[in-house]
């Protein structure tokens, strides 16, 4: 029988979100996502929280013109830059530096996360950031974490209504959904630009302890199809060619080189897309 997904029969663009392969630089990353057949890169310029580490990129010139050599020579582009995560410490006045060097790369969309308790805070602060990433041609997706301030997709749906800036919706990440209480249902309730793209990945059915919900989105996913998501109730309610962020991190293959992880995770979500339908 015929999976509904087959009526779209539409393909989608891929991107190598950069959790995926984290410890690889920007210029490997776009060399990875190419090895994997990605179309586009997700890439993180903004370190997500004090303990994490990145290769820097706002403000190195060298490095934003190695990225765009790199990006011309593979083909591969930016669809998304990462991971402003909105918290008591946020300094707005560092937004117009993302937004610009976001631009200058070619992404579409700036991702931030709410993480701050204070809600009219959360809420100036993402509107600035909102405003700032439109003002250079760019949208702002707000994606919502179980073990963050912003936990739901309600949640990022109030955030979003309160600001009401343009060019604004909420990131889907497949396994937030699940492990928030979601399921591929929640979509139909979203506005019709409320999405842009989605993240995708494959996991358990059941969720760990709460303790360890970071452990697992951070460094112990699978890849669409080799877990238990319901990844093609997602995909069916999605519309016709979103593009598909694959952000999964496999625990079993952390000491894999970054390219040999990019092919593995490219090959995998293109035979679970075709075996549904979807590519």
């Amino acid at each position: 029988m015929t999976h509904p997904a087959s009526a779209n029969p539409s393909p989608r663009l891929l991107s190598l979100a950069h959790l995926t392969v984290i410890d690889a630089g920007p210029l490997e990353l776009i060399r990875a996502a190419a090895a994997g057949g990605f179309d586009h890169a997700g890439l993180r310029i903004v370190a997500p929280t004090a303990s994490d580490s990145i290769v820097p990129v706002i403000g190195d010139e060298a490095m934003i013109r190695a990225i765009l050599a790199e990006m011309a020579a593979t083909g591969v582009g930016i669809l998304d830059v990462e991971a402003i995560w909105l918290t008591p410490a946020t300094d707005p006045a560092a937004f117009a530096a993302i937004a610009e060097t976001a631009a200058r790369l070619g992404a579409a969309q700036v991702l931030t996360i709410g993480h701050d308790p204070e809600p009219n805070r959360q809420i100036e602060n993402f509107s600035r950031l909102a405003e700032t990433a439109r003002a250079c041609g760019l949208g702002t997706r707000l994606e919502f974490i179980p073990y963050c301030v912003v936990n739901t997709i309600a949640a990022a749906q109030a955030v979003i209504d309160a600001a009401g800036v343009p060019g604004t919706g909420i990131m889907i990440d497949a396994l937030h959904l699940r492990r928030s209480g979601g399921s591929a249902a929640d979509l139909a309730a979203l506005a019709p630009d409320g999405l842009s793209y989605i993240q995708l990945c494959d996991a358990r059915r059941d969720p760990p302890f709460p303790d360890d919900l970071r452990r697992e989105a951070r460094g112990d996913r699978f890849y669409p199809g080799d877990g238990e998501l319901d990844i093609a109730g997602l995909l069916v309610a999605l519309p016709a060619g979103m593009p598909l962020s694959i952000e999964a991190p496999v625990a079993a293959h952390a000491g894999l080189s970054v390219v040999e992880r990019a092919r593995l995770c490219g090959e995998r979500t293109r035979a679970t897309l075709e075996a549904l339908g979807q590519r």
